[in-house]
């Protein structure tokens, strides 16, 4: 095998597992969505972070928790892991007053400070076929929620500044997933979370119910899962190229909300999801004529 197909596929590899990682954080978003109204914030990190912890110590054991310790990049982990922690707070309060497609409309700046920071940052040559993918797929998302209506408000405010920071923590996910193995990466990233989440939780708790416990759980596992398909995707592919794959969370995020909550999407989100299909086309045909 050439040297150039090897590395196309692992580029195609890194696409997969970054769009199967968004849709299933567009899962964990929805269960969130679902929790938020009558469980707070902190003890759903809690709950969630417990679950990826503990099923990350039972794969990794022992060995896990020495490598963690001991890791080559244990600063900027915690840097990483506060900065995510900040995005999923303000994202999660805006969720008390925004609609899934809403939110998920907002968010979408992170795809293009990605791409802008990978260059400032981790020193990556864009060429212009992903400004170009980056800046349709926005487009997409634009027509397709038509963001002017819902006007600029504190919950507004607050998905915007989760998604500035969101694109930061992808730019660093990328520069430490090259320098450390995904099980370390998510044990320290949820036991940050996990010990952040306990005090506050003490406060704020309200005991679950069996069906509750059993979607607090799952939407751990839920959010496991996704953390380890973006992890390992960016590993396998740049910052820039997988960027515009987050716009695909827009799609589930409409199938969900009519799903769950009884939201018809509007005609134009046709016309968006087609521009968002043709952004993630665009990056594919791109790589594979590049490799």
């Amino acid at each position: 095998m050439s040297a150039a197909k090897s590395t196309r596929e692992q580029v195609f590899a890194g696409i997969l597992l970054t769009s199967v990682g968004y849709f299933l954080f567009s899962l964990q978003d929805a269960a969130i969505k679902l929790m938020v109204v009558g469980f707070s914030v902190w003890q759903i990190l809690l709950f969630r972070s417990a679950t990826v912890v503990a099923i990350a110590l039972a794969i990794g054991g022992r060995k896990a928790v020495a490598d963690a310790a001991t890791s080559p990049v244990l600063v900027a982990m915690l840097l990483r892991s506060f900065v995510i922690l900040a995005a999923w707070l303000c994202f999660y309060t805006a969720a008390r007053d925004l609609q899934l497609a809403e939110l998920t409309t907002i968010y979408f700046a992170a795809p293009i400070i990605v791409t802008i920071l990978s260059v400032w940052l981790l020193k990556e040559v864009v060429p212009p076929v992903r400004w170009v993918a980056v800046v349709t797929g926005f487009v997409g998302v634009f027509i397709a929620c038509n963001p002017l209506a819902i006007g600029l408000s504190l919950p507004v405010l607050m998905v915007l500044t989760a998604a500035a920071l969101w694109g930061f923590s992808i730019v660093l996910i990328r520069k430490i997933a090259l320098g450390e193995r995904t099980l370390v990466q998510l044990l320290l990233n949820n036991g940050f979370f996990l010990v952040i989440a306990g005090v506050p939780t003490l406060f704020v708790w309200q005991t679950p119910g069996l069906p509750e416990l059993a979607l607090l759980v799952g939407t751990g596992i839920c959010g496991g899962l996704a953390q380890f398909c973006l992890f390992e995707g960016m590993r396998k592919a740049e910052a820039s190229v997988v960027a515009p794959f987050e716009y695909t969370s827009l799609v589930w995020s409409f199938a969900l909300g009519f799903l769950i909550w009884g939201d018809v999407p509007r005609p134009g989100v046709v016309v968006g999801a087609a521009l968002i299909f043709s952004a993630g086309l665009m990056i594919i045909l791109s790589e594979r004529r590049r490799g």
